[in-house]
């Protein structure tokens, strides 16, 4: 009984030994399918759900074009894949996507990676890391600024680029443009990201408009925020201006963080508190420069290549870079720690690097290229408009910023600002029309109007929520904020509400006020 008994387990365990070694042939083979399992996140998306199947690794010699010439011959190692869907963390809008997708799939390079599909995903600059932690599949990020970028160096993030085709097509970016960074680079010289583009900030005006009210071009940022413009709104409720919710708009994160290092913290704060209350808060920047386009409003703060489009669109915009008062930035690209596909990946971010600049010249889009050899390319050659302003800007004297302190408070400064301008526009604007009433009546003078300003605009006290003590919403308590948010982002809307709180109480007290001198 014994023997017949090992005898069966001995059957037994053969059996098994055949099921495991065909399953294993089975799933190994060139081609084999597996089950991925993803975390889904809250984001816009496009194209399909397909996923990378069977890798095998290959030797291969390839020749790697760049922009307008110089091919060069280069050996790598090349991870030959079945169907791969990249997948890419954006800020650029649709138009960027769909042209990227559309010139990207019929190009050698995708056909030579077997590159099939990209999946863009578009959420809040705010939500980048965790959106990056729970697909945990990205392979690339494009654009969102410098800051965003230098936020996900910081956190671990960032890959360097390490292939062949990627380090050869950074090579023809200009390290510095206008004096501005167009690569992070760390101290093994290792690259982290690179600019894929180029762009300065400013705001776009629409002349119909401005005449019809007879108003000014503004030249500075702080013009924005003068009682000038506010005339439309205290008598037909039409405010003139648009800018952007910080937390949806890296651009205009950008801007709002030029106007406080421009003028200095509390000064940045009275100018951004004015802008607000005689603006129009959109969502997002795209919006912003609709607005401008169809004429609902007479200036919009927009990144350069959204004047520009506007210009095509509208003859009567212009856009306008604010004197002294603005930065040149490099729009980076970078390979992500997460990629599942990193040799496809830096294939995809060479092509933006190279022959995939003029989609940058596209009439939609009219951004400035990165590679200054992208102009010798057909599509650049139709764009001599974009090659003056590129000379123009390349020679352009941008005022001094600070990345390094931009990042230090960006996450305060972005919550802060939503909940004290934006979620309060309404009672923030029936504060400032108070104001203006009252001045365009000659109930008050103009001094007090500014000491009214200076009051409106000043930074909060507030009770801190993570430490019960009443704090000022300073630069330095903002890189503290920023600092226990990244630690901790549980405590996100903890700070909102106490920000929201102070702030309604001063301009509840400053109505009270206010109402008394209308008599």
């Amino acid at each position: 009984m014994a023997s017949q008994n090992r005898t069966t387990y001995i059957l037994i365990a053969g059996l098994l030994l055949v099921v495991i070694v065909v399953g294993a042939a089975l799933l190994l083979r060139p081609g084999g399918e597996e089950t991925a399992t993803t975390t889904p996140v809250e984001t816009e998306e496009t194209g399909v759900t397909t996923e990378a199947t069977g890798v095998t690794t290959t030797t291969a010699t390839t020749t790697e074009g760049g922009v307008g010439g110089g091919a060069e011959t280069t050996t790598e190692t090349k991870v030959e894949t079945g169907p791969v869907v990249l997948r890419v963390l954006t800020r650029h809008p649709g138009e960027i996507q769909l042209a990227a997708k559309e010139e990207f799939l019929k190009s050698d390079i995708a056909k030579r990676y077997n590159i099939v599909d990209i999946k863009f995903y578009s959420v809040p600059p705010v939500s980048w890391i965790s959106a990056i932690e729970s697909r945990g599949d990205i392979d690339v990020a494009w654009g969102g600024g410098p800051t965003l970028f230098d936020q996900l160096y910081q956190a671990g993030y960032l890959a360097p680029l390490t292939s062949d085709a990627a380090l050869n097509a950074a090579a023809q970016i200009p390290d510095l443009f206008a004096g501005a960074p167009m690569k992070r680079v760390d101290s093994e010289g290792r690259i982290y990201w690179v600019a894929a583009s180029v762009a300065s900030f400013g705001f776009t005006v629409n002349h119909d408009v401005l005449n019809q009210y007879n108003l000014p071009v503004p030249k500075r940022w702080a013009d924005l925020a003068s009682p000038v413009y506010a005339g439309p709104l205290v008598l037909e409720n039409r405010p003139v201006i648009a800018i952007a919710d910080p937390t949806r708009s890296t651009s205009n994160t950008r801007m709002y963080e030029i106007i406080l290092q421009a003028y200095g913290w509390e000064e940045g704060w009275r100018v951004l508190t004015g802008m607000a209350a005689n603006a129009l808060v959109e969502g997002g920047s795209a919006e912003v420069r609709d607005d401008v386009i169809q004429g609902r409003v007479a200036i919009g703060i927009t990144i350069d290549f959204y004047g520009y489009t506007a210009m095509k669109a509208n003859p009567a915009t212009e856009y306008i870079i604010p004197e002294g008062e603005t930065i040149i930035n490099g729009d980076p690209i970078a390979l992500l720690t997460t990629s599942k596909h990193p040799e496809a990946a830096q294939a995809f971010i060479a092509w933006v690097l190279t022959e995939g600049q003029k989609i940058w010249f596209r009439e939609d889009i009219n951004r400035l290229p990165s590679n200054p050899k992208a102009f010798e390319l057909p599509e650049g050659r139709e764009r001599q408009d974009l090659k003056t302003i590129y000379d123009k800007l390349s020679q352009a004297k941008s005022m001094e910023f600070s990345d390094e302190e931009a990042l230090k408070i960006e996450s305060a400064m972005q919550l802060y600002f939503k909940a004290t301008l934006v979620d309060l526009n309404g009672i923030l604007k029936e504060v400032w029309m108070t104001m203006v009433q009252l001045l365009m009546e000659g109930k008050i003078d103009e001094q007090t109007f500014n000491d009214y300003m200076s009051r409106l605009g000043s930074p909060l006290k507030y009770l801190d929520p993570a430490t019960g003590e009443e704090k000022v919403f300073t630069e330095e308590d903002a890189a503290r904020v920023t600092g226990v948010l990244r630690e901790n982002p549980r405590l996100k809307d903890a700070y909102i509400s106490a920000w929201r709180e102070a702030a309604i109480a001063k301009y509840e007290s400053l109505l009270d006020e206010l109402s008394s001198l209308g008599g």
